[in-house]
């Protein structure tokens, strides 16, 4: 839906506000035009429920009114003395429209200084989830959000495992565009494994385009940072098509709104207007070496050559802290280490059983058909790659049938446009193009484990409008079984070794809880 439509929708749900409630709020002392003033009825409505008037905000949150507004129907029905357990549920049941057989109907009497306090344990203990579930939600949808770290794509900065807390405030807050959806809960709820959202997935074949109905259109709190270049980020990713992400295809988003695509966290090696260049597996940046934070550690894939019967790899691999896994090739000759540090990798060739280690590097020029744009014209792999512009807001680039490939997704797919090619024209919404100037910023995202990786280089830039937040603590790290305790309460940026203020926090924790039960104390006794 677009923002008019947004907004047309909103009035009639005014109306129907309005046309259900004037004789509640008459019968309250107030005015019946305040019924149908949008926002302000819902402030009236609030002073006759005696509620506080900053639940109005609730009401306008995506997600967090799905809960706010059965309360509020609730809420209203028992202001007029209608406080049995049939009332609950044919108010929540019947979608607030319960407020029309009070209206019309039902002989009420407005209760001015009703009891705010549930007259029952089991109305106190849903009271109490309730709130807990709006109050959680917020936090995890405006604020910050955990998340767990699945693979070795950031190892050494990240290791899978990790539990972490990405904030959302950093780069600015997204709001929910999937509206009507299940708290907290990404895009399968756990156990069912059905859709958490509600979205209508019909292609519509004449638009090209999604009919995404119940959608916002995308809006983003103001943020306090800019997304620099080597910050590691979370977001949603682009050509994430399929259950398996790593079954896509590039062309088209087949069945996921925005915000319910797979959630992944790179490092974000090139900014918008950057030009980027892969050499040998090293990003450089507008023709310079991009240095990386001495947190981060690359890794690459190596070929070992050891010596007869003398070579034990899983006890090397476990020594020299080597990533990811091993393998056997070329008749147990040779063997292939998937993801090793440079660290490593200045200890591991000095073993005496190692004749050679040889990395697996692709040659320039040979063309890898997994590789973004995924056309025939670009000679590209995932050690030589580019040079690619990244496109910047307000920025324009001339558009040609040669770097077309490049850039169709960017104005088809992200930015909204009809895009066709009528022999050597390009045609962008039925007009002939010969520039084009980018609607938002771009961000290239890659791995530091630059051969065990899906990332830019599989799918191309990473739209803003993707962004999810910056991941900002490890609050939680676990490898299999054992805790690394290390790694619990660190910060993820910074410089030098990360430090745990695991024991700051336990003892903090243990001081909040001792001055509450001493405050407990000393009013008892007052």
């Amino acid at each position: 839906m677009t923002l008019t439509q947004w907004l047309i929708f909103i009035l009639i749900i005014q109306v129907l506000h309005g046309l259900g409630t004037w004789k509640l709020y008459i019968k309250a002392g107030r005015q019946s035009w305040e019924a149908f003033v949008p926002v302000y009825n819902a402030i009236v409505l609030m002073k006759i429920i005696n509620r506080p008037v900053w639940w109005v905000i609730l009401l306008f949150l995506p997600i967090v009114n799905l809960i706010m507004f059965p309360v509020v129907w609730v809420e209203t029905a028992r202001s007029f003395g209608k406080n049995e357990t049939l009332d609950t549920v044919l108010a929540i049941v019947s979608l607030g429209f319960y407020n029309y057989y009070l209206n019309y109907a039902a002989e009420v009497t407005y209760v001015e200084n009703r009891s705010l306090s549930p007259t029952t344990n089991s109305g106190d203990w849903i009271s109490s989830i309730l709130f807990a579930i709006v109050a959680a939600t917020i936090v995890h949808t405006y604020i910050i959000q955990p998340f767990t770290i699945p693979s070795s794509s950031l190892e050494k900065s990240l290791l899978v495992g990790d539990f972490l807390f990405v904030s959302k405030f950093h780069y600015g807050a997204r709001v929910p565009m999937t509206t009507v959806a299940a708290p907290m809960v990404h895009d399968t709820i756990p156990g069912p494994g059905i859709k958490s959202y509600l979205f209508d997935d019909r292609y519509d074949k004449r638009k090209t385009s999604w009919k995404n109905k119940l959608q916002l259109p995308y809006l983003r709190f103001p943020g306090f940072e800019d997304i620099e270049r080597n910050d590691i980020v979370v977001f949603n990713q682009p050509a994430d098509t399929l259950l398996d992400m790593n079954n896509f295809k590039p062309d088209r988003n087949y069945y996921k709104p925005i915000d319910k695509k797979t959630n992944l966290v790179k490092r974000c090696v090139g900014v918008a207007g950057d030009t980027l260049e892969i050499r040998e597996g090293f990003v450089y940046i507008n023709g310079k070496k991009n240095e990386l934070p001495d947190r981060a550690h690359l890794q690459f894939s190596y070929f070992v050559q050891p010596k007869t019967n003398q070579f034990n790899p899983q006890f090397l691999k476990d020594r020299y802290d080597i990533t990811d896994g091993f393998g056997i090739i070329n008749d147990k000759n040779t063997y292939y280490f998937s993801a090793i540090s440079d660290e490593a990798l200045a200890n591991f060739k000095n073993n005496p059983n190692v004749v050679s280690i040889t990395p697996n590097i692709q040659e320039k020029g040979q063309r890898d058909p997994n590789i973004f744009p995924h056309d025939p014209a670009y000679n590209w792999n995932v050690d030589f790659f580019g040079p690619l512009y990244i496109p910047e807001e307000g920025k324009s680039i001339a558009i040609n049938l040669e770097n077309l490939p490049l850039y169709k997704r960017v104005i088809s797919e992200y930015e909204g446009n009809d895009i066709k090619v009528q022999g050597n024209q390009i045609l962008i919404n039925g007009e002939v193009a010969n520039n084009y100037t980018f609607k938002q910023n771009y961000y290239w995202m890659m791995g530091d484990n630059r051969h065990n990786s899906i990332d830019a280089r599989a799918w191309g830039f990473v739209p803003f409008d993707h962004v999810v937040g910056k991941p900002v603590f490890i609050w939680m790290s676990w490898d299999g079984a054992k805790a690394r305790w290390d790694r619990f309460f660190t910060t993820v940026s910074g410089e030098g070794k990360a430090t745990s203020f695991l024991i700051p926090f336990l003892i903090l924790l243990a001081g909040y809880f001792g001055f509450s039960k001493w405050r407990k104390h000393k009013k008892a006794n007052n």
